[in-house]
């Protein structure tokens, strides 16, 4: 389905001409009786109808008892019933004009019981084949404010203020506080959508309508899994285009976090680094908590995100000033020593001889006339060391606070007159707000009132993260090398497949090697006497490994031997192998011993490809050895790889920083670990349906070049 299409689907739920309750009751507490409230309580413009063949009348209202009998062809259907029951009212209502609906019902496979699973299986194909617009099963309504249509099962209050944030998440209570914390703050949803196991409509269809809503700035996601990669990509980046922020709280950060997805949405959630790999690709902050959706969602409203990580500010406490400076080396942000015609700028203000560092601890100084402090802030903000402007204030919550409200009032009218880098006020703690402090908020539409300094510059941090991530999107090679010889065959070989494979060392080797990652001189030997003559020809001292596609950690069962310096230990170490391998059982399924020329030194690295069971394929590199489990100081990044994608990944790990001469030792080839990322992002796009996994470990980071030295490539059919 193309997104115009599915944006017509979307256009049919959000804005009906009327809506038919199939399953309504008045039972205290049923799921039909609150939608029905909800939509008298909020007005909605068009007809309301019922539809229970057991009942003549509901609440004073007509019940009818099919959509046959209904005074006008049904539009939108509200479904109440029980499971085995909905895909049959859908397809009804389908046949009698319906263009969307609301399925509540559960019992589709959410616990991933097979009869839920064949129930939601008819219900898809019942969607696909009517093309109606669809939200749920499984779902607890929505609220489409411009059409004065709510559905959402909430017996709250709801404000009806249209503000710039759209939200749209597979949980109805994730949706419900998110929309109240904004609120709380002074921002209001104009849609909250509730899309539950999305059997029709899924996020990616909601985000990319509301890439044409112009009133737009924020769109919030709750993810628990990403049905189709390709789809929630391609709808990202059409709101990136419009120029609209996408924040994205995505479950699956933890084991248990991932299985509690499958029970709640019976999807396989993938893992939120794989996650947050692609979907930087399409611009989208992942937000780690609700809390920091919210504080993002302020910064990117309001102020929009700043260029660089250069942070200024202005403080009125010593202690504040160092939270800032804690909070800024916790998320990779600096502030950096003002330009000398900054210093002399606010001499001006706060006396020749003051010290003035950055943050300006202000203080009385600062505060002692409001031609002051807007002389510091257009000093900051002229700053060319200074990517944004950060104030510490909070908003008065009663009446009485007169300077601090001038003061907000100060800053407003200078940002809105536009052409500054981004501003922001800062508290010292997260706090409530009153009406009063809201209706102040309202008034200041050009600066964001970030709470708390470590939350304000992580979501700071988030914001300039998307950018940089943004810059680094290469267009892809048009006259890319078609694929080797080697990755046809296998290619080959995995289509015909039932199950996953692995390569055994010597294959995996040889087709890393086509793509351009730098191999050890290493040949396979079936005899002893050929393992001696391939030494002889590399020259000693050489290593000795099992080949075995069955074998996956040779280590573990003595069928790896170093440092072979003549002929002698080479044959004691054959011998030694192969009663290795005669112990564990190996014996049938060796294939001969690589000879490999010993290389010393550098740094262990592990490259890689993983296969994300959402995300799909996604590069992988950092630290390696025997520490990489312990350590796991590994980064992620999706193919296409570039050359300054694979460095940025490289610099998002420690090992990266080893690389550069750490502490007096040798700098290393960056440029080699680079380049053997590109390659593998290259493999991965050329495989990437039938590739499951490339691990290289370690991947030895020499100050000239690198190479693999060791290395296994697992393959599987396509699905």
């Amino acid at each position: 389905m193309t997104f115009e299409a599915s944006r017509a689907r979307v256009g049919a739920l959000v804005a009906p001409r009327n809506v038919v309750i199939v399953g309504a009751s008045d039972r205290p507490g049923n799921w039909a009786l609150r939608a029905w409230r909800n939509l008298q309580r909020y007005q909605f413009p068009g007809r309301i109808f019922l539809i229970n063949p057991k009942r003549d009348e509901i609440l004073g209202e007509k019940c009818y008892p099919d959509f046959a009998a209904l005074p006008e062809p049904p539009d939108h259907i509200l479904v109440v019933t029980p499971a085995s029951a909905v895909a049959d009212v859908l397809e009804a209502g389908a046949a009698a004009g319906a263009r969307s609906a609301t399925v509540f019902s559960s019992g589709f496979g959410e616990a991933h019981d097979e009869a839920g699973a064949a129930l939601g299986a008819r219900l898809r194909e019942v969607i696909a084949r009517t093309g109606l617009g669809v939200s749920g099963p499984n779902c607890m309504g929505n609220i489409c404010k411009p059409a004065g249509f709510v559905t959402l099962t909430e017996d709250r209050p709801l404000n009806m203020a249209m503000g710039e944030v759209a939200l749209v998440g597979q949980s109805g209570g994730v949706m419900i506080f998110v929309n109240q914390a904004l609120e709380e703050r002074g921002m209001f949803a104009r849609y909250l959508i509730t899309s539950g196991n999305e059997a029709g409509l899924q996020v990616a269809d909601y985000i990319a309508f509301f890439a044409g809503e112009p009133e737009l700035k924020v769109i919030i996601v709750y993810v628990e899994a990403v049905a189709d990669r390709g789809r929630f990509i391609g709808a990202c980046k059409l709101a990136r285009a419009a120029g609209k922020a996408v924040i994205a709280i995505k479950l699956g950060q933890s084991e248990e976090g991932r299985k509690a997805a499958l029970a709640h949405t019976g999807s396989l959630a993938g893992t939120v680094a794989a996650f947050d790999a692609v979907a930087a690709d399409a611009g989208v902050i992942r937000a780690d908590t609700l809390d920091d959706a919210v504080e993002l969602a302020e910064l990117l409203a309001h102020t929009g995100a700043p260029t660089g990580r250069r942070l200024g500010a202005v403080t009125l406490s010593g202690a504040y000033r160092g939270l800032l400076l804690d909070a800024a080396e916790r998320h990779g942000l600096t502030f950096p020593k003002l330009a000398p015609q900054t210093v002399a700028r606010l001499e001006t203000v706060m006396g020749v001889g003051s010290l003035i560092s950055n943050p300006i601890d202000g203080g009385f100084s600062v505060l002692s006339s409001p031609q002051a402090y807007k002389a510091c802030i257009e000093a900051m903000q002229a700053d060319p060391n200074i990517d944004m402007v950060l104030l510490q204030e909070a908003i008065p919550r009663a009446p009485g606070s007169n300077r601090a409200e001038a003061y907000i009032r100060l800053v407003e009218d200078y940002m809105a007159e536009g052409g500054h880098k981004p501003l922001s006020f800062v508290t010292l703690t997260s706090h409530g707000q009153t009406a009063h402090s809201r209706a102040i908020r309202q008034g200041a539409a050009h600066v964001s009132f970030l709470q708390e300094a470590n939350k304000a510059l992580r979501a700071i941090a988030s914001a300039v993260r998307r950018g940089e991530a943004e810059a680094l999107i290469g267009e892809e090679d048009a006259t890319r090398a078609p694929p080797p010889a080697l990755a046809l065959e296998l290619r080959a070989l995995a289509l015909k497949a039932t199950a996953p494979f692995t390569l055994d060392e010597a294959r995996s080797k040889a087709l890393l090697a086509a793509y351009g990652v730098p191999m050890p001189q290493e040949a396979l030997a079936r005899s002893v006497e050929e393992a001696v003559a391939i030494a002889q020809r590399i020259g000693f001292p050489v290593v000795l490994k099992a080949v075995c596609a069955t074998l996956t950690h040779k280590s573990d069962v003595g069928a790896v031997q170093l440092d072979l310096r003549d002929e002698a230990s080479l044959r004691a170490a054959f011998a030694r192998i192969e009663a290795n391998l005669a112990t564990h059982g190996f014996t049938d399924a060796l294939e001969g011993m690589l000879v490999a020329q010993m290389v010393r030194g550098g740094l262990e690295l592990v490259l890689g490809v993983h296969r994300d069971p959402e995300m799909g394929p996604v590069v992988m590199g950092g630290s390696g050895g025997v520490l990489l489990e312990l350590v796991r100081d590994v980064a992620f990044a999706a193919p296409p790889m570039t050359l300054a994608k694979a460095h940025d990944l490289i610099a998002r790990t420690k090992a990266g920083r080893l690389m550069t001469g750490y502490r007096g030792s040798e700098a290393l080839d960056a440029q080699a670990c680079a380049q053997a990322l590109v390659a593998l992002g290259r493999l991965a796009q050329d495989l990437g349906d039938v590739l499951e996994s490339v691990d290289v470990n370690p991947f030895l980071l020499l100050p000239h070049g690198g190479v693999a030295l060791d290395a296994l490539v697992a393959l599987r059919p396509p699905t």
